[in-house]
């Protein structure tokens, strides 16, 4: 009972991770996916598998390389220095994204609930550091609460969909997008986003004991990627051109629906934006704790406080530059990851605990370090 309580939680972090506020409001499906009509079913297909086959290896050779931040595991792809180098742009990205994520709290408080932009942020930062406190075990809570909120409004929107002329659309909606461009979009949406989920991927490996357990999560977590891409696909593709003009395309299916659903779906984009946020601040700050010869207590609040004070000044200008240069770096990281081997002795040791004078002792390869 114990291996599949932790194989769903591994799964919905899985699926909550990839599925962020962007997949939510639809920008993501319909930019990578829907616009490309009748091909674009194929290519979810395509995505599906890749995150089935490459999101479990890259959880396999992190557990079995004992990697306790996405640093490690990028080290053991591109060698030392490399790694280091990628693995500090790639945290530049994440501080941002989040800075977004931020940014997007507050914009809900304050455009749907009529409240302070600030009190957004503060009540998103806020309940993130006490979720924190709970280590791994707070991101896969959260996440166990908001995976199965985000697959019943993808049933319900399904089952609505079904109802309504052009229901069928999907399979035959024409484009003007050319066909090289359509195959490469599965491809950069599947690299960029597991470039950005290792940061909770890989410790969530580190702390799973049982591999068979990551490897049925992380199909299930892959499944449940290409379910939620292809509900989203097929209630987009009936509102086509249409619905390509809102900013909020799910949204403005979601509110179609009435105001219970309409509420639920403001519910989900918020929890949507604080999972992500929790999830990536937990894996920056295990980073950080790598680098920096600070107290580790002071990491969190430290990498929270200039997320707050980007989100007050905006940073998409910022990311508008970093975006394409990351996608264009997930890319070489998938490559690398698909010539990585799995070929590795399994961990038969329990992960590291903190002793009574509270250091630890981790095994990496090639040597052995003391973090206080």
């Amino acid at each position: 009972m114990k291996s599949h309580v932790r194989t769903l939680q591994i799964a919905f972090t899985y699926i909550g991770t990839i599925v962020g506020a962007g997949f939510a409001t639809g920008q993501e499906i319909l930019r990578f996916f829907t616009r490309y009509g009748h091909f674009a079913l194929l290519t979810i297909l395509l995505s599906t598998a890749l995150f089935i086959w490459l999101g479990t290896k890259m959880m396999i050779i992190a557990r079995r390389i004992e990697a306790d931040s996405y640093e490690d595991f990028n080290r053991h792809l591109f060698g030392e220095k490399a790694g280091a180098s990628i693995s500090l742009f790639t945290m530049v990205i994440l501080i941002g994204v989040n800075s977004i994520m931020l940014a997007g709290a507050g914009a809900i408080f304050q455009e749907h609930l009529g409240l302070p932009y600030q009190t957004g942020l503060l009540i998103t930062i806020v309940g993130s550091y006490f979720l924190l406190k709970r280590g791994i075990n707070g991101i896969l809570q959260i996440n166990s609460l908001v995976v199965p909120l985000m697959l019943t409004l993808s049933l319900i929107i399904i089952f609505n969909t079904f109802g309504l002329p052009g229901a069928e659309r999907f399979l035959f909606l024409q484009t003007d997008s050319s066909i090289f461009g359509a195959w490469m979009s599965p491809l950069l949406y599947t690299a960029f986003n597991l470039g950005m989920a290792q940061a909770v991927l890989v410790p969530l490996a580190r702390h799973t004991d049982d591999e068979q357990a990551l490897v049925r999560g992380g199909v299930l977590g892959g499944l449940g990627i290409g379910f939620m891409l292809l509900a989203a696909h097929f209630a987009m593709s009936s509102q086509m051109p249409g619905i390509l003009q809102f900013e909020v395309p799910m949204g403005s299916i979601a509110f179609r629906l009435g105001p219970i659903v309409q509420l639920i779906y403001l519910l989900l984009i918020f929890l949507e934006i604080f999972s992500t946020f929790v999830a990536d601040i937990y894996g920056v700050s295990v980073q950080l704790k790598q680098r920096l010869p600070i107290a580790p207590t002071l990491v969190t609040p430290l990498l929270m406080l200039i997320c707050y004070l980007f989100s007050q000044f905006g940073f998409s200008s910022l990311l508008g530059v970093f975006y394409p240069i990351f996608g264009a770096l997930a890319l070489v990281w998938v490559i690398m990851l698909l010539r990585a081997t799995t070929s590795l002795p399994p961990r038969t040791s329990e992960p590291p605990s903190p002793d009574s004078k509270g250091i630890t002792i981790v095994a990496v390869k090639p040597a052995i370090r003391i973090r206080k």
